[in-house]
């Protein structure tokens, strides 16, 4: 096992590397710590949560909501957790992210890890301390900053994944490669989805340089005043697309980043798009889509990003550095009726 420490704003998180589940164990007191995982994860790795106090949820995006903290609180409170209690959340995005929000407002806060049980989960959605819920049709709108005590990293997790969640986790780390690191945007380029799959060096390679793009900009600006904001390329639209269209995460982002991409060309002169979906097309992922302007403009109108009549937007000085500039939101109305209508012609 491989361990490195991060600090995000006085918070130290211990990410443990090339380890297994089994090392859970070692890092809590099994008598004081509650799993919270989905039905999915449970069935699929039964063994492993042996002897294990779990609380077991319905999975998907659609039950990260009020109501399904309120039930596990009430299950929390059955079970007599107290502030010795240890949460540990076993799954994806979506437990990851109820299990820190939990932690974080039951009793004024709980120690809490996470195990994440997919690719997305392992680049992206456990590092970084946003913890939080979604609201109707807005993704993430009530939230926490907090960060887990420990992230334990088991590759072998991923072997019950369908495609179609591979392709999701791809679509974060093509993201980290666009605004940060050229060379890792090149190896994938050299690879595909099913190279990916198989080579479980190649695999661990990418999973640990993903966390250490994150967690590098998370350290520097934990609450999103600066450099954190480079991470929502291709979530603008990516959030819209993805509530109103029920598109999985990495499919509405992919979608996103075309849209991020295709404006970058047409504001900064920026060469990426033909590079941009040939990547996405080699990790299973979607490039084209029609939606609706109007529906789709009215929920970016709420997205988090937004401050008054203007949105800050990520866009790429280059494939490798993004940057983020503020834009007029009746001018991203505009730029989305320009995009649609060229994606028609091209289709």
């Amino acid at each position: 096992m491989a361990t490195k420490h991060y600090t995000f704003a006085g918070e130290k998180v211990s990410m443990h590397f090339d380890t297994s589940f089994s090392r859970l164990s070692q890092l809590v007191d099994r008598r004081y710590t509650i799993i919270i995982t989905d039905e999915n994860v449970y069935r699929a790795h039964l063994k492993k949560f042996k002897g294990w106090s779990c609380i077991v949820l319905k999975p998907g995006e659609e039950y990260k909501i009020q109501p399904t903290v309120d039930a596990v609180i009430g299950q929390l409170i059955t079970m007599q957790a107290d502030r010795s209690t240890t949460l540990v959340g076993v799954g994806g995005g979506v437990i990851t992210d109820l299990t820190g929000y939990i932690a974080s407002v039951y009793m004024r806060g709980l120690r809490f890890g996470f195990v994440p049980t997919s690719l997305l989960g392992m680049v992206d959605a456990s590092i970084g301390g946003k913890n939080g819920i979604d609201v109707g049709e807005y993704k993430n709108m009530v939230g926490v900053i907090r960060q887990p005590e420990f992230i334990l990293y088991d590759t072998s997790l991923l072997s019950t994944l369908p495609d179609s969640e591979w392709s999701n986790g791809c679509a974060e780390i093509i993201k980290h490669a666009c605004i940060n690191d050229a060379r890792l945007f090149k190896l994938l380029q050299q690879h595909d989805l099913a190279s990916l799959r198989r080579t479980s060096t190649l695999l661990k390679k990418i999973i640990r340089r993903n966390v250490e793009i994150k967690s590098s900009i998370v350290g520097k600006d934990v609450h999103e005043r600066g450099d954190r904001r480079l991470l929502n390329f291709g979530h603008t639209l990516g959030h819209a697309l993805e509530t109103q269209y029920e598109l999985m995460h990495g499919q509405a982002v992919a979608l996103g980043m075309v849209f991020a991409g295709w404006l970058s060309e047409h504001m900064n002169g920026t060469i990426c798009v033909t590079s941009l979906e040939s990547v996405l097309v080699q990790y299973g992922l979607p490039t084209r889509a029609q939606f609706d302007v109007s529906r789709v403009f009215k929920i970016l109108q709420m997205d988090k990003k937004r401050e008054r009549k203007k949105i800050r937007f990520v866009s790429l000085k280059k494939l490798g550095k993004g940057t983020v500039v503020e834009i007029d939101l009746a001018a991203i109305n505009g730029y989305l009726k320009a995009f649609t209508s060229l994606n028609r012609t091209r289709a």
